[in-house]
Formats: C-alpha cells, structure tokens, sequence
C-alpha cells in the first residue's frame, strides 16, 4: 500500500513527512497485520477536469488497536488532507489517537493531534507526559469545535503559519505517538466487562461526535452522492 500511495501522486512533502513518522511508529506494535476493506472505499481516483481527485487508505489492526487507520487524499489539485486514526482494542487501556492536516494550496489552515480518551479515569496516566509538551510556538490556535468534547485538555489545534511551526506540528506529532506506543507496550487486556463496555461507549461517542464535523462531508459530497459519502464516513473513517 505504502508503495502505490507514493508512486500514485507526488505527495507533498509536510504530509510525506508526516506520513512516514506515522508509520514509522505504526511499524513497532506487535501483531501488525493488514484489514481488508472493500476497494471501491479505500482507492478513489478520478481525472475527470475540475473533479480530480485522489484517496487512498491504509488499514491495519495490531496488539491493543482494533483498526490503524491512515488516509492521504488530494481534491482538485489544491486541498490536501492527511487524517489518521489509531482506534484501541477496548480490552486495552489505550486512547485514541487521532490526528488531522488540512492544506489548502500551500495554506496549513487546520492541523490537530490528540490523544483522547477512552474511558473515563484512562488520561490520569498520559496527561503530565503530554502536558509537559512545549505548544507556545503556535500563533494561531483554533478554537475545539462544539462536537469536540471527545479530545482531552491537551489537543493541539492550530492553523500552520511559517516552517518553524510545521516543523514544531511534526515534533508534537512525533512526542505524541511516542506515548503512545509507550503505553499500549505496558498495557495488558483487561477482563472486566464493566471496563470494556464503558471504552466500546467512548469509542462510540468518539465517532457520533467526528460525523458532526460537517466540513468533511461538504468537501466530499462536492465529488460523490450522499449515499456514497455517508458509507464512506460510516464504514471507513468513523465505523463503530
């Protein structure tokens, strides 16, 4: 998958950066193993004039997350999106990774990262390694939507304005998924059903909520039908 998403389009070379740090620390988790997905939803190219466009999904499972999800896409040769997902196994006590770029011509006008949790007690072990984070670089930060009650107090969301800030963006990504793989390394399956059901609830939520973000099924119905566009959200990016 790596290969055809690199020879298919000339990647721009924040996202690559981004892209290759991602799977760098995907590569480290145990068990690593492809999901099959139906290839009408995880391949979509298009060179029809003024509707071109490219998404391409990579979809893995592994020890502690139930779907790795990483997905690169390009519209009309001028809005690039790099989204990646990291859904935990509910028997794990790991949250959420979740991460977002979205670039417009050679604007960074949204760039997110969290770590969100999954359950209610679960950001008491990450929250101090996250926090002590340096996030005083970014001029502008954006304010969490209404929906976004699922991220943690320690969201980035800000829009990129100069290279020191995509690089520092980079970094905090980087830091992040470090602390991640850190804690799904410590972390053993728990066997109480009271847990699991109350991390499955949050998963949920978190999902419920992202489909409230109606900015991606505005970009996506300007190229698809409705029905074709609430598949996509319902079974790729946010399936529960």
């Amino acid at each position: 998958m790596s290969k055809s998403l690199t020879k298919t389009k000339l990647i721009d070379p924040l996202i690559l950066n981004l892209l290759q740090n991602i799977r760098g620390h995907r590569s480290k988790l145990k068990n690593l193993n492809c999901i099959e997905v139906d290839p009408k939803l995880s391949n979509i190219i298009s060179n029809v004039e003024g509707k071109e466009l490219y998404i391409e999904n990579e979809f893995h499972k592994a020890k502690g997350f139930r779907k790795l999800h990483i997905e690169v896409a390009e519209f009309s040769n001028s809005l690039k999106i790099l989204h990646c997902v990291f859904f935990p196994d509910p028997k794990y006590d790991i949250p959420i990774f979740g991460m977002d770029l979205v670039k417009v011509n050679e604007l960074v006008s949204a760039a997110i990262v969290d770590l969100s949790p999954s359950s209610k007690n679960q950001n008491i072990k990450y929250d101090k390694l996250l926090s002590n984070i340096d996030k005083n670089v970014f001029k502008s930060k954006r304010d969490i939507p209404k929906w976004g009650n699922i991220f943690s107090k320690n969201v980035l969301f800000a829009s990129l304005k100069n290279e020191s800030e995509k690089n520092a963006f980079c970094k905090i990504v980087d830091n992040y998924l470090s602390v991640l793989i850190q804690l799904s390394k410590s972390t053993c399956p728990d066997c109480d059903n009271g847990i699991i059901e109350e991390r499955i609830h949050y998963q949920k939520n978190y999902c419920v909520q992202q489909m409230k973000n109606e900015k991606t099924s505005l970009v996506l119905l300007k190229y698809f039908d409705k029905i074709w566009v609430d598949d996509y959200i319902k079974k790729v990016l946010f399936d529960f």
